[in-house]
């Protein structure tokens, strides 16, 4: 598990990834900062842990699999037929 396999913006699961964290982010400064009632500090509350749950396991699943640009290629095991 690497750090540096983080960063993949080709990857679509890392845009994600940051869209999650982000909103997770705005909705935990909007529970706080907003005056809501308990129920509306639930709902965002919840939406936020989620998507912070979510992005965390987003961002495991990018470092513990490989880069799609860096696997090698097998060599193809067939052989050519005649023409």
């Amino acid at each position: 598990m690497k750090f540096s396999r983080l960063f993949q913006p080709r990857n679509p699961l890392f845009w994600i990834m940051l869209a999650l964290n982000g909103l997770s982010t705005a909705l935990a400064w909007i529970a706080q900062n907003r005056p809501l009632n308990v129920w509306g500090t639930l709902l965002v509350g919840g939406f936020a842990i989620g998507n912070a749950v979510i992005g965390l396991w987003l961002a495991w699943r990018l470092m513990r699999n490989e880069p799609a640009a860096d696997t090698p290629q097998q060599p193809s095991t067939q052989t050519p037929g005649p023409n």
